[in-house]
């Protein structure tokens, strides 16, 4: 499939990722992971639901954990410019035929529910209640110091209709990988912030969220972490790195908290912010696009994801893979 043209001037203005909300089964557990060993900061706790931010962000949360009975994803939220952007959000997203549902959310302003064609639940806001800054405040940096949310990375039955459903909206694509022999995309990394990505997109059973990602300052923090891990209980929660991939040029690593939701650690990548940037363009059968050194991913890695509440996933249309047989 031929790139899309970048979309300049996309029907309403999305600025940037901004949170998830997880499904975990134990809060407790979970609090442990995410504050006391990530070093996320609480921002909101019931006995429901923990919200968190990272220490740069002024916005009252990225993550929101909530108690259920079954461990999912739920929505993936993104910050639009202003109440006049969510306005043009709902005309596009019902012009699409997509369901569009005005929700009360703890912390923002008007919010609206919807889903992408494959069926990926996402909301939209335009204002998220401000906290005072902490990136100064030394002594709160715990674990790994995350500073900020970095991006989403999700399966998709068709990398090629997410590429043009999202270019539509604004993302752009910043690298991708296409299968030589179909000429389909395999994979695909789109942005609005800057970066390399706020949200990608990964050949396989789908819709389901891969992982969500966090920024921190220099690859020896995610050394700290595993430090960290390897003696209070984690050990077995670390899957993959550290390591450098080819994509994105970033220093990694992938961990999975107690209900299995992977979490990649992550620093080093580039910046996307001119708008003539041309992606960068990977073969399927490089190793090197997904690990530049370290050891090769495993077949977790590849196959394992959280599922999207209310979502049933279907095989991809694509049956090509970066799995070489034994």
């Amino acid at each position: 499939m031929a790139l899309p043209q970048p979309n300049l001037y996309p029907a309403f203005n999305v600025v940037r990722l901004s949170h998830v909300e997880l499904a975990v089964t134990d809060l407790a557990k979970s609090r442990a992971f995410y504050v006391d060993t990530l070093g996320l900061q609480v921002t909101d706790e019931t006995s429901g639901a923990i919200y968190l931010r990272a220490m740069e962000e002024r916005g009252h949360h990225c993550i929101v954990l909530r108690k259920a009975t079954t461990p999912e994803a739920r929505d993936l939220g993104f910050k639009v410019f202003s109440d006049e952007d969510l306005d043009k959000a709902e005309h596009f997203f019902k012009g699409k035929g997509l369901p569009v549902e005005w929700v009360e959310r703890p912390y923002q302003s008007r919010t609206f529910r919807t889903r992408d064609p494959h069926g990926i639940p996402l909301e939209f806001y335009s204002r998220m209640e401000r906290l005072a800054p902490i990136h100064q405040k030394y002594a709160l940096y715990k674990g790994v110091k995350p500073l900020r949310i970095d991006h989403f990375n999700c399966f998709s039955p068709n990398v090629d209709e997410s590429v043009d459903f999202y270019n539509a909206l604004g993302f752009r694509v910043t690298e991708y990988t296409e299968d030589a022999e179909t000429g389909r995309f395999w994979a695909a990394w789109m942005h609005r912030k800057g970066g390399v990505h706020d949200i990608a997109f990964t050949n396989g059973l789908g819709p389901r969220l891969h992982h969500v990602a966090f920024w921190v300052p220099t690859p020896l923090n995610i050394i700290d972490l595993l430090d960290l891990m390897a003696t209070t209980g984690y050990v077995g929660n670390i899957e993959r790195g550290p390591g450098r991939h080819g994509i994105s040029n970033a220093f990694f690593l992938y961990i999975r908290d107690p209900d299995n939701h992977r979490i990649e650690i992550y620093c080093s990548d580039y910046q996307t912010v001119d708008p003539d940037l041309e992606p960068i363009k990977w073969d399927l059968k490089d190793p090197q696009r997904q690990t530049l050194w370290g050891a090769p991913a495993p077949r977790s890695w590849f196959e394992e994801g959280s599922v999207f509440a209310g979502v049933e996933p279907r095989k991809s249309d694509l049956a090509a893979s970066p799995i070489v047989a034994p």
